[in-house]
């Protein structure tokens, strides 16, 4: 069988069953590579269409396909999206009845199915081996692959133990499937899956349609209703630090009519699964929650992630960012970050065994906020990639969102001489807001009792703002100048600082976002938004949205199992009224014009006869 023939039958097996007609970048050698005789491992950043990958492979070979799943949620969504394009596939978890298990256990033996997604934990058992062992497959894939890593952003233990996969199938290839994953957590992965001679797919990780935006944190609420207000009826995440921050505003947005609900793992399991289940069926377009909030995630029109603070680094930064955006369109990502967030992360990264790499990791994170440079360069050069393009057009450094400011050296030697003036006793020195109120020249309780009214230093920024100052002050933490004294934070100079007031080193510096800038960026989106819908019927989508919606209940599925935002904008510009003409729409296969072309066809033919 030629490349060539290969080629031709994926892609008609593409439009069959996808609704597609071409692959996204890389996706075509992954395929390729998982149909080749050889196990493999890739890396596909998220929103990149990696589960494609290993599920239109699975359907040109021979036998069934095990797909290895962390989450009972991934497994059915997974499931119920592939059933809807007409693919065999199926799931063992512990959320069926024993009914229910019996019905897929009679269809893998009769060989009816083509995918089948069990936990790491189900593998381990020796009746799951014997079951597995009795019909033919055609390959195992790893999904989550970063989960094998101690190295990796999510690590389960369970999966550690799938090695066992070569002890118990020598002859069966392994795939391993990842949206995010450093050198060493690739090397991880290879190591503990006991790869044989695979092939390395590693895409690259920029994700083009996503504008990121990292500001100072200074009025939360605020901030983060200005972001909701920009992005009104669309659908997003809001992360937070700690449960307690999700609690205050959640409920905060609440009171001020911003329907959302909270999500960590503090609630009960029931709630939690219920805010979840409301989030992806589009019953509410808001959910502020920790870090628990993630993996499985697949509602494809979140138009933008808000992060209330800083991540512990830039791996969790990616993926969560990554939950804006997966159909492609442009999707927005904002982060308000406080000097507080270092020190929090700090504490929890020295209790780790990897106490040295989670500090790293969380440095460059911190680079990643305080430093003025383009988004997407940082982040590929943080997964050893190469970025190219002078200018991204899509984060604030360069869009010219972020103005420098004109004499970083001065200002850097005043705040660090200003620190180091203050310095009194055993005290290395003060904490950043105190320091702020001494060159603001403000007259406060600790001031006065530490006379510091009378230091050099007093008022020698009087003229500019609090939070101009203090976003200096987090500038200069974030390049290395200062560092905090763990337990009070105080800050004190580095020797990297020392060489600042000497003059032999400039720090850059950028000024905070002023009312002027955030209604240029307000502009500008609106710009952008009213481009990306040039041509589209904007209230046949809403109709169509509608239809797909109660649809979705009906079947007790998300929404974006029936259709993409992508598809429904489509079918807005198209207007198609024949079959023949719905199946030009994009992401409509031959399952889906059978089952769901009349239905949209009647919205529109009814629209079309109203207006």
């Amino acid at each position: 069988m030629t490349e060539r023939y290969i080629s031709n039958e994926m892609l008609g097996c593409l439009k069959r069953y996808w609704g597609y007609t071409q692959f996204r970048p890389w996706q075509e050698d992954t395929i390729l590579a998982v149909l080749d005789e050889r196990d493999s491992l890739t890396v596909l950043p998220t929103g990149g269409g990696k589960s494609l990958c290993f599920q239109l492979p699975a359907l040109l070979k021979d036998g069934m396909a095990v797909v290895i799943s962390p989450l009972i949620s991934l497994m059915k969504d997974q499931v119920d999206g592939l059933n809807d394009m007409g693919i065999d596939a199926e799931y063992l978890n512990s959320s069926q009845q024993a009914q229910e298990q019996r019905a897929v256990i009679a269809r893998i033996r009769e060989r009816q199915i083509k995918l089948l997604y069990i936990s790491p934990e189900r593998l381990r058992t020796e009746w799951t081996a014997d079951l597995l062992k009795s019909v033919p497959l055609s390959f195992f894939v790893i999904d989550e692959a970063h989960c094998i890593s101690h190295w990796g952003h999510d690590f389960r233990e369970d999966y550690r133990n799938l090695k066992i996969i070569k002890e118990n199938f020598a002859s069966v290839n392994i795939h391993a499937f990842t949206a995010t994953a450093t050198k060493e957590v690739q090397s991880d992965i290879l190591g503990q899956l006991n790869l044989n001679k695979p092939h390395i797919n590693i895409a690259l990780v920029d994700r083009p349609n996503l504008f990121y935006r990292v500001m100072l944190r200074t009025n939360i609420i605020s901030q983060i209703t200005e972001v909701l207000n920009r992005h009104s009826g669309e659908a997003g995440i809001i992360y937070c630090l700690r449960r307690r921050d999700v609690d205050n505003i959640s409920a905060r947005l609440n009171e001020l009519g911003i329907k959302n609900l909270p999500y960590h793992a503090g609630l009960s399991d029931d709630e939690r699964r219920a805010n979840q289940d409301r989030f992806i069926r589009e019953e509410v377009d808001i959910i502020v929650a920790t870090v628990a909030f993630g993996m499985g995630i697949d509602r494809t029109d979140i138009r933008f992630v808000i992060h209330a603070a800083m991540p512990k680094s830039i791996e969790h930064y990616h993926q969560e960012t990554g939950r804006a955006g997966r159909d492609a369109l442009p999707s927005y990502c904002y982060m308000f970050y406080g000097g507080g967030d270092f020190r929090v992360w700090s504490f929890f990264s020295r209790q780790s065994s990897n106490r040295n790499v989670m500090m790293d990791k969380l440095q460059a994170m911190y680079n990643f906020c305080a430093q003025t440079q383009c988004r997407h360069k940082v982040i590929a050069r943080y997964f050893n990639q190469d970025y190219n393009q002078q200018n991204c057009q899509a984060c604030d450094y360069c869009l010219k969102e972020v103005e420098m400011v004109d004499e970083p050296l001065e200002i850097g030697q005043v705040i660090l001489g200003g620190i180091e003036s203050l310095a009194f006793g055993d005290a290395k020195s003060f904490g950043a807001g105190y320091i702020a109120n001494v060159l603001k020249g403000k007259i406060t309780d600790q001031i006065t009792r530490w006379r510091h009214e009378h230091s050099k230093s007093f008022g020698k920024m009087s003229s500019e703002p609090l939070a101009y100052i203090h976003y200096m002050i987090e500038q200069l933490v974030g390049q290395g100048f200062l560092e905090r004294e763990e337990k009070y934070s105080t800050l004190f100079l580095t020797d990297a600082g020392r060489r600042l007031l000497r003059g032999e080193v400039t720090p850059v510096l950028a000024k905070p976002l002023v009312a002027k800038k955030k209604k240029e960026i307000s502009v500008r989106q609106k710009v952008k938004r009213d481009k990306d819908w040039i041509g589209v019927d904007e209230r046949l989508f809403e109709l169509l949205r509608k239809t797909r919606a109660g649809l979705a209940r009906k079947q007790g599925v998300p929404s974006y199992i029936i259709f993409g935002d992508r598809s429904l904008k489509d079918m807005a510009v198209l207007k198609p009224l024949t079959r023949e003409d719905f199946a030009a729409v994009f992401g409509v296969g031959e399952h889906k014009l059978k089952i769901y072309s009349d239905i949209f066809i009647n919205v529109i033919r009814q629209y079309g006869t109203k207006i």
